[in-house]
């Protein structure tokens, strides 16, 4: 059973027995009906160029090789063989702001379990799984390979930052994400699937930049992750938050306060709304009063399709 507080080691293994019970093909995709989460399609596998040869009937006429053609006079059409995987690289932000919850697990403990379900599903459809831990100041990767020892390294980094995380600890004064960003580019290969797991409030100051760079050339999944306290305060004449020594009592009952808090947490989910939009990749918002599985079945299953 997974810690709310911290990640174990026994809860990331674990999470491969409930990679078995995904379906592995295919009922249509939906959307589902979560503000917010937006599914697109992977672009699928790429195809390598294998030869050319005579046109034969039945040939697609958009694979016609059109300088051959001239060239021999006899029509001739380009022949494509099918990419057998894709590398999937996991970016999973273990850093301090990850580190609260109110609800089933902190934020940080979430984003571990969603790392271990996406490297399992990878590794069980034979793709090199590989990725990058990080937090405010340092980036860790494991570089994509098809072995359950990359796995097991990846799970290494995820339980060394999220052990590192205490309580107290203050926000960085800059966005950890852009950091990560900006090496994942020095290691994902191109043509690679790319999953991720970031805190919600990353949009604020998030360099698209970066980000569209990345998405240029790769398949992209954004998992932005909250806790519904985030997004909707009680109303309570004392409501207490605590960061180490330092306590602070609110009193929630004004609507005005509530109603400014949770628009920005909508302007955030809009944010990242049309930033996946623009990007043109996938968007599903994760929340810790929800298991993992659960949240990330339909895109595991998604991704399980690929392979039919």
């Amino acid at each position: 059973m997974t810690d709310s507080v911290y990640v174990t080691l026994d809860a990331l293994l674990e999470a491969r027995r409930h990679c078995r019970e995904l379906p592995l093909a295919g009922r249509p995709l939906h959307p589902g009906r979560q503000a917010g989460q937006q599914l697109s399609r992977l672009r699928g596998r790429g195809i390598d160029f294998d030869q050319v040869r005579l046109y034969q009937p039945g040939d697609d006429i958009r694979n016609i090789d059109w300088r051959v053609t001239a060239r021999t006079r006899k029509a001739h059409t380009k022949v494509f063989n099918e990419e057998r995987e894709r590398p999937v690289f996991v970016i999973c932000e273990q850093s301090a702001r990850l580190f609260f919850g109110t609800q089933l697990r902190f934020k940080s403990v979430l984003a571990a379990e969603a790392c271990a379900l996406i490297a399992w599903m990878a590794l069980a459809h034979n793709d090199r799984i590989g990725g990058m831990v990080f937090d405010a100041s340092q980036c860790h990767e494991v570089r994509p390979r098809r072995s359950r020892r990359a796995i097991l390294q990846l799970f290494s980094e995820v339980l060394k930052g999220n052990h590192a995380l205490q309580p107290g600890a203050l926000p960085p004064d800059h966005e950890p994400l852009n950091l990560a960003l900006r090496h994942s580019r020095e290691v994902v290969r191109p043509g690679s699937i790319l999953y991720l797991l970031c805190d919600h409030a990353a949009i604020d100051r998030l360099s698209q930049p970066l980000l569209n760079a990345l998405g240029a050339h790769n398949d992209l999944v954004l998992l932005p992750i909250f806790d519904p306290l985030e997004a909707s305060l009680p109303s309570s004449p004392g409501l207490e938050f605590i960061q180490g020594e330092q306590r602070l009592t609110l009193n929630t009952t004004s609507p005005q306060l509530r109603e400014a808090w949770a628009a920005q947490f909508l302007t955030r989910q809009q944010g990242w709304q049309r930033l996946a939009s623009r990007s043109r990749c996938g968007l599903l918002p994760l929340d810790t009063s929800r298991s993992a599985i659960d949240q990330l079945q339909l895109l595991l299953s998604m991704h399980a399709r690929r392979k039919h």
